[in-house]
């Protein structure tokens, strides 16, 4: 007599457990018991709430990913795990995502930046939308409960040890933990190597208070370098938000990226210089400031720039260099010009710190990217252990990357897992 496959399954299926409700866990839950509907998928939360981070990302929004539709054009996007993602964003990228959710009920909208986002403008949209689709596929959703350690055992199972006091045994087990210390614990006694996590998005402190009372200008485009001793420079254009503690915006965010870990490693002390007016030469500056100066030579400086400026931080800028804003064009010496030209071309800020990119926590560090296949989301070191989302060593600049990554990553291992 045989028994159908379908049969045996049923008598025993797989027992998936994924550690973290966040939006890696339920997408590679929703994804598992999809492409399995006989396996028995139980994802575990440590909060009372699940998907707080999609809640808040995007002020509310959800900026679930970024319109970019070829998997070159992602990767360069993303300040570690860029090359290893190459492979993943071939099998599940942004298009996958945007079909996923429209399939789901909620069409997502593309805005000027790229950044995509439902088009109900709200992140309830998002989690409603994953709490069903994990209902619908019949994931055991326990929420208030905390994971304490996890044990490999002979017969190549896992047992999952509660706070509670409870134990679960599983056949595959997916850390989808973000940057919680204890998905980093797990890992690291399974034998992974953990590259120390560091923040990765924020803005940055300058102890200047001229320029902190700028609160609110902004100016698109500015060129930023970044200049650490004894480290390469960095640089990002785009735009910039002077804040009641610095510099914020675009441009300050993808730098903060791309110099998270030199940053740190420098306890956030460093060197700032901003091109304010990145779209002309030097040169090409200074004979449009002579030319304003020869035009209104009888006028105040203040109130006659003739760059694209805004006129407060116009009068920061003549202020710095110690001209008095009542002085006239005719009264300015070319050494003070070149001066000027110079703190609009080359202006230096000191960094004293970093500041908080609203509350998108975003972590570098995290598994080490060699020990995990790519195709399949899988420890190298341990069969039947997989990672998705924020606790790998990737994290992308600001519009939408770092959920595409979690996508991504969740969806390749969700499938994985429900192979028998």
């Amino acid at each position: 007599m045989t028994i159908d496959k379908r049969d045996f399954l049923k008598l025993q299926p797989l027992t998936i457990i994924v550690i973290g409700g966040g939006a890696a866990g339920f997408f590679g839950a929703i994804a598992c018991a999809n492409a399995n509907p006989y396996a028995r998928v139980i994802l575990l939360e440590a909060s009372r709430q699940p998907l707080a981070k999609v809640r808040i990302s995007g002020g509310g929004r959800c900026n679930v990913t970024h319109a970019c539709f070829e998997p070159a054009g992602l990767v360069p996007n993303y300040p570690r795990g860029g090359k290893a993602l190459r492979g993943a964003f071939t099998r599940f990228q942004a298009k996958d995502t945007v079909s996923w959710f429209a399939n789901h009920g909620v069409p997502l909208k593309k805005e000027a930046d790229g950044r995509m986002f439902p088009v109900t403008d709200s992140s309830e949209t998002i989690v409603q939308c994953l709490m069903n689709a994990a209902e619908d596929n019949e994931v055991e959703l326990r929420t208030g409960r905390p994971v304490v350690s996890v044990k490999r055992l002979p017969n190549t199972q896992f047992e999952v040890y509660l706070k509670s006091g409870e134990t679960l045994k599983c056949d595959r087990l997916l850390l989808a933990t973000g940057s919680n210390p204890i998905g980093y614990k797990i890992a690291q006694e399974f034998g992974h190597q953990i590259e120390p996590p560091v923040p990765s998005l924020f803005t940055f402190n300058i102890a200047d208070p001229n320029l902190r009372a700028l609160s609110g200008v902004s100016v698109n485009p500015v060129r930023l370098r970044l200049s650490v001793p004894e480290q390469p420079t960095l640089e990002q254009i785009g735009p910039l938000l002077i804040t009641h503690w610095g510099v914020s915006g675009p441009a300050v965010l993808k730098l903060s990226a791309w110099g998270a870990r030199i940053l740190h490693d420098n306890r956030y002390q460093a060197t700032l210089s901003i091109n304010w007016l990145p779209d002309l030469q030097q040169e090409q500056l200074r004979e449009k400031i002579l030319a304003v100066k020869n035009e209104w030579s009888k006028k105040a400086i203040a109130l006659h720039r003739g760059v694209d400026l805004p006129h407060r931080l116009w009068q920061y800028f003549i202020n710095r260099v110690g001209i008095n804003t009542e002085v006239r064009w005719a009264e300015i010496s070319n050494k003070t010009l070149n001066q000027l030209v110079q703190e609009i071309s080359q202006g230096k800020y000191l960094i004293s710190g970093k500041g908080v990119f609203k509350e998108e926590f975003v972590t570098c560090g995290g598994v080490s990217l060699n020990q995990v296949n790519f195709k399949t989301m899988e420890s190298k070191l341990i069969t039947g252990l997989y990672f998705a989302g924020e606790i790998l060593d990737i994290d992308g600049v600001t519009g939408g990357f770092n959920f595409q990554s979690a996508w991504t990553t969740a969806y390749l291992a969700g499938l994985a897992m429900a192979e028998n």
